[in-house]
């Protein structure tokens, strides 16, 4: 044992069947949807599954996760992040890198639904909701007038740009020309609208809840309004981390699972948000958080909901598992915002980055199971479209205002 010991100073661990390494360094937003990887820090996840130094590392916005992503923690960034469910799938091909391609996996979704698009308190007068027409005539005459609406996403084809952008053009509004689009980072989506520099966002809670608890403008609409179950975050990890370490990568994502199903237990919601609203994590008061996980939405503009059905989701209904069919919506309205070029092999790039065999031998680690298939099958959106992933082409023609490259 002695010469054992002298010969691995650091023991023979990785030689056995544990994870390879114990550190991690994953990056965040402050938004309540990076709740699993905060928890899983915070209650010893990743420590219960040989991964007691992993970083849990705030990130300033969207386009500073990526830029860390691209420096690899050997660089001073980050190995994986808590990240919007399309970047993986852009980086991978190089769009929004610079066209240096960042190989990525998807190894688990975050959550589903927990989004929203606020508005203005001026919109309540035009009955701006779930349907957008009452502000195409509004938008129209600040268009006319030389100051043209600016409504408020966070990354370029991201999720909350892809739903603020259904939103619109379900409404006959076009986001390319009768808006302007602008990018914001979510921690600074209020004061914006309060400065009076934006007419609408797109953005995670707890942004939209402390808009109308501060009162400077109403929730129009919950993005599971638009698509009931929507995936939303992921977690994301650097292609070239999880090669090196398949142990530690199936290990972190089974850490991050007991984590989702830990902050889906109705019990433990006032705990997790105490946690989360922390000032080295989302720093906000625990009113602007609690009541929207609890189901609880007042929107602002006089509607008050109790046992709200569009309540962030970790766990349930399947909200974990990364389903290949819904990478590939996101590919196809990527295509469809002109983020994506026409030619790209969609489903060749969804087996590339989505890595649902890991998170099912993940899941088999701690006694669960997911779908029996990859596949959702046939989305449906609040204005009669379908998304069937057996025909996404069908999908894109059937949606009259687009931006192809």
């Amino acid at each position: 044992m002695a010469a054992v010991k002298a010969a691995f100073p650091a023991g023979a661990h990785a030689a056995g069947p544990g994870p390879e390494t114990a550190k991690a360094r994953l990056g965040f937003i402050a938004l309540t949807d990076s709740s699993p990887l905060i928890i899983a820090k915070e209650r010893g996840f990743f420590a219960k599954h040989g991964l007691p130094d992993v970083e849990v590392v705030k990130q300033a916005s969207w386009a500073a996760t990526r830029d860390n992503l691209m420096l690899g923690s050997g660089g001073g960034g980050v190995d994986g992040a808590h990240i919007l469910s399309p970047m993986p799938l852009q980086f991978t091909l190089g769009v929004q890198t610079g066209g240096k391609p960042l190989p990525m996996y998807v190894l688990a979704r975050l959550n589903t639904n927990g989004q929203a698009i606020s508005v203005g308190n001026d919109l309540k007068a035009v009955k701006v909701g779930l349907n957008a027409a009452g502000a195409k005539a509004k938008f129209a005459q600040l268009r006319a007038s030389g100051n043209i609406a600016k409504v408020a996403m966070t990354f370029r084809g991201g999720t909350h740009d892809l739903w603020v952008r259904y939103w619109l053009a379900a409404a006959g509004i076009n986001p390319d020309v009768d808006v302007s689009t602008i990018v914001i980072p979510p921690p600074q989506m209020v004061a914006n609208l309060k400065a009076g520099t934006q007419d609408a966002f797109c953005v995670g809670e707890p942004w939209n809840g402390q808009t109308v608890n501060q009162r400077i403008g109403y929730t129009a609409t919950t993005t599971s309004e638009i698509w009931m179950n929507h995936p939303e975050k992921a977690l994301g990890m650097r292609a070239d981390w999880v090669d090196r370490y398949p142990r530690a990568a199936q290990a972190l994502t089974a850490a991050v699972l007991e984590a989702q199903m830990w902050c889906d237990k109705p019990a433990n919601k006032a705990a997790m948000c105490s946690i989360v609203s922390g000032r080295q994590y989302i720093n906000v008061p625990m009113g602007d958080i609690l009541p929207r996980q609890q189901g609880v939405i007042d929107y602002g503009d006089g509607r008050k909901v109790t046992g709200s059905p569009h309540v962030m989701k970790f766990w349930a209904d399947n909200a974990s598992f990364p389903f290949k069919s819904h990478d590939l919506w996101f590919v196809t309205e990527n295509i469809r915002w002109g983020v994506i070029g026409q030619g790209v092999n969609k489903q060749a790039l969804v087996n590339k980055v989505n890595r649902a065999d890991i998170w099912r031998a993940a899941a088999k680690s701690i006694g669960q199971s997911g779908p029996a298939g990859d596949s959702r099958g046939p989305e449906r959106f609040f204005d009669g479209k379908v998304f069937d992933p057996a025909n996404p082409g069908a999908y894109l023609a059937s949606q009259p205002i687009k931006k192809l490259a």
